[in-house]
Formats: C-alpha cells, structure tokens, sequence
C-alpha cells in the first residue's frame, strides 16, 4: 500500500493566514510533508504575486482585483495575523527565497495558475522562466482550472508535471 501524501493548501492555511510568507514557513516545518499549494496571479505592473482571490478585499484591508494594482499597493495591504500582527501579499520571488532550500531537498510546490475569471497574459512564460532560473523545475506541479494555460504550459516546459482542476 502506497503512503497517502499530505499537501498544505495555501500553506498551513487552517493555523495562519492563507498563502502568507507565515503559513508557507509553518506547513514546510510539517514532518512528512510532500508539498504546499499556493495560488498565482499578476499584478497590474507584471509581478507575480501569491493570492488566491482575484478580488484582495476577504483577506487584506483593501479592496480591488490584484490586477488592478501595482506591486507597491499590494505590498501597503495588511493581511491580520493575529495578536495585532500582519502580513503582507507575497511575491513568487519572497516565496522561493524562504523555501529554496527545503524545495532542493524534496519539497514540492504546486502552483496554481489563477489565470481563470481573468486571463492574465504572460503569465505562463514569467513562471515557467522564474522556476527555471531557480533550477526548481523537478520540484514544481502547475495546476490551473483554465485547459489552455495547460496547453501553452506544455509548450513553454515540455518535461513539466501539469494539473487540470475541475
């Protein structure tokens, strides 16, 4: 019997706020962890920012699509932590950097591509690039509930393992 593998869905999102640098550091301190989902979009400016909601009014103080910001107004929104801490949006870069290590010793990642409601062009190109400048590619799942995002996926990192959700 094959060992059932345990994700952390946004991070460790049931303890600490959802796709923030804190619930990323957490689940990867999980023992026996596999890998962490996250969810991807752009910002209004092309950055790659992690946030599941295209709208960042239900978990920061702010209101708007994340495409109709910049980074620099994404990075003033506060997502409550708790005990009057917070945290911010991060970006795919800030996340890479605080998992480097762990993903080089078998951490996985799943990224979801949040290209469905809003089609974000260059989305595909500006991950595919920033995963293989990092040399992350055997550690990366792309997932993404848009079918043709897989296809143009396929073509940019032919050896990459894809996901469909429904």
């Amino acid at each position: 019997m094959k060992a059932m593998k345990i994700w952390a869905h946004r991070g460790c999102s049931q303890r600490y706020p959802e796709n923030t640098l804190l619930a990323f550091e957490r689940a990867a301190e999980i023992k026996g962890l596999e890998g962490i989902e996250l969810d991807i979009q752009l910002t209004k400016d092309g950055h790659l920012v992690v946030c599941h909601d295209e709208r960042v009014d239900r978990t920061t103080d702010g209101i708007g699509e994340v495409r109709q910001h910049n980074l620099a107004e994404l990075k003033k929104l506060r997502i409550d932590a708790g005990n009057g801490k917070y945290e911010r949006i991060p970006t795919m870069e800030e996340v890479l950097d605080l998992l480097g290590d762990r993903l080089k010793s078998g951490l996985r990642l799943n990224i979801e591509l949040k290209n469905s409601v809003f089609p974000y062009g260059g989305m595909e190109e500006k991950i595919v690039d920033l995963i293989h400048r990092r040399n992350l590619e055997k550690q990366i799942v792309y997932s993404t509930f848009y079918a043709m995002s897989l296809q143009k996926m396929r073509k940019l990192a032919p050896d990459a393992e894809l996901g469909i959700l429904d």
